[in-house]
């Protein structure tokens, strides 16, 4: 039943925060990390804004304040903060914002008693989805919080296990072969999807192969020790320019400590573990190991077509594909065309899941996107020839 889905989904949330202590829930310490507490306060404004507002006879909003608080970027819904303003929120408190997912669940528990029409129904559906894409941001979110705390605190790797998939070994050495072909790419079936998965289309594919695995910490290790980072030949130009003006020279959480590489973890700081898929990399490093290493990225096509050969869902996984429309793409009229169609420009398309991934969330039609610096989100490489 759709009341099960949707308390499910909400209790998820709230059991990601149960590590935190209150000050957790604030901070902000870069413009792409939201505060624990705005996720909260974000999906729960979902529901008020979508469906009880203009569907629940009698309704009425929590605080009226809140749609401008909690609009993250629906333009035809109204005003908000802007985004690097959120950690500046003190009010409303952590307190409040629990009170708000009180109200709105109570008020949505009376309203899915109800039959429910088959749009209202797939609304729903789409809020408890956008709340499953947040809590990813959530746990996203929060490595980044504790893992710049100078403190290097734990979030808890009991804690990580209790609401993580239970995802299968990330062992599988060699490589698949795809032979030439015509091939669907695109959502097919019954079931939910988000509106940039639609479009069902033939590609033509050249013969390639594709790794099963993904590029463990050991191998990236010998990129650097190579001087990979120091290279220009294996980077874009604009990535050449992000390393020098960042000084970047290990993915995000690494650190070199008395001539040593440490990594930052669910537990704090440990040694990396060096057969384990690297995470936290940019799309201009992905690039320039695969050009290191002589090979590239797959494309999104190639990556669906081999999908069902090869061992995906540890990381996200860079593709050598701009975020563009399928085709056919087209905008749902209202705010709820604003999802994903608006972010088609200046971003690349990466596939797969993460261990950060909601079970049940992820399939191999979808379709996530970040701008090429980016590399806070458990992103990995597999490599293609």
């Amino acid at each position: 039943m759709i009341v099960d889905q949707y308390t499910k989904v909400r209790k998820r949330s709230v059991d990601i925060c149960r590590p935190l202590e209150t000050e957790d829930y604030v901070v902000q310490p870069i413009a792409d990390v939201s505060p624990p507490k705005w996720h909260l306060g974000h999906s729960t404004w979902f529901f008020e804004t979508f469906l009880l507002l203009p569907h629940a006879k009698g309704y009425k909003a929590f605080d009226p304040n809140y749609n401008y608080v909690f609009n993250s970027y629906y333009e035809s819904v109204g005003a908000r903060v802007i985004r690097t303003d959120r950690g500046n929120l003190s009010r409303p408190t952590v307190e409040d914002i629990f009170r708000y997912r009180e109200h709105v669940d109570e008020a949505m528990q009376d309203f899915l008693k109800d039959g429910l029409a088959p749009d209202i129904e797939e609304l729903v559906i789409l809020g408890c989805n956008h709340e499953e894409q947040h809590q990813e941001l959530l746990l996203t979110d929060i490595k980044y919080i504790l893992g710049h705390n100078p403190l290097f605190p734990s979030y808890g790797r009991d804690a990580f296990q209790a609401i993580a998939p239970d995802l299968p070994p990330a062992i599988d050495p060699g490589w698949t072969r795809v032979p030439e072909g015509i091939y669907g790419i695109g959502y097919k079936g019954q079931g939910f999807c988000f509106d940039n998965e639609l479009g069902r289309h033939q590609v033509y594919l050249p013969a390639f192969q594709i790794s099963r695995q993904t590029v463990t910490n050991g191998e990236y290790l010998e990129f650097m020790k190579s001087g990979g980072y120091t290279d220009f030949r294996h980077w874009h130009a604009e990535g050449w320019d992000w390393v020098r003006q960042h000084q970047v020279q290990a993915p995000l959480y690494w650190h070199p400590i008395e001539g040593e590489w440490m990594y930052y973890s669910w537990d704090g700081l440990q040694y990396p573990d060096w057969v384990a898929p690297v995470c936290h990399v940019s799309y201009y490093e992905a690039s320039a190991y695969a050009s290191w290493a002589g090979l590239r990225l797959p494309t999104e096509a190639e990556w669906e077509t081999a999908s069902e050969h090869i061992s995906w869902g540890h990381r996200w996984e860079w593709t050598e594909s701009a975020y563009l429309p399928y085709p056919g793409f087209a905008k749902a009229p209202g705010a709820i065309g604003e999802y994903n169609g608006k972010f088609m420009i200046s971003q690349m398309v990466l596939r797969g899941a993460s261990e950060a991934t909601p079970p049940g969330h992820s399939r191999n039609t979808y379709r996530n996107f970040f701008h090429p610096s980016l590399r806070w989100q458990f992103t990995g490489i597999r490599l293609t020839k």
